[in-house]
């Protein structure tokens, strides 16, 4: 049964930094690119970060370019998505995914549940 399964949410200040963890299981997930979305409360999800099966192409979202770093280790089945310099409005549910493009969501064939990451003071 494939599963994602994202770890490393919580309550961080403003311009502090998170790292989430996306771990894949009952799948080849090396054969696939993985992305990672938000929804914050009363907003549509938002693709804010994929990157490809090998991890050398990757795409951010323009909100989150150059604080946010997407990668992955293929030994572990898992993709990390590193945040830095967190502002409140990144405060979100964060989801990663898995498909065969980094298109968007309607490309991703396999959900986590989420996490959660609230960015206050």
């Amino acid at each position: 049964q494939a599963q994602l399964v994202e770890s490393g949410g919580g309550l961080v200040q403003p311009g502090g930094s998170l790292r989430l963890s996306c771990e894949a299981s009952g799948f080849s997930s090396d054969y696939y690119r993985i992305g990672w979305f938000r929804q914050a409360p009363g907003k549509e999800r938002e693709r804010v970060s994929c990157i490809s099966s090998s991890g050398g192409s990757t795409y951010y979202a323009d909100s989150v370019k150059g604080r946010f770093t997407i990668s992955r280790d293929n030994a572990k089945n898992t993709v990390y998505l590193q945040m830095s310099n967190l502002k409140p409005e990144d405060t979100a549910v964060y989801y990663c995914a898995a498909g065969g493009s980094c298109s968007g969501s309607i490309a991703m064939n396999y959900w986590g549940k989420g996490a959660l990451v609230t960015v206050s003071s």
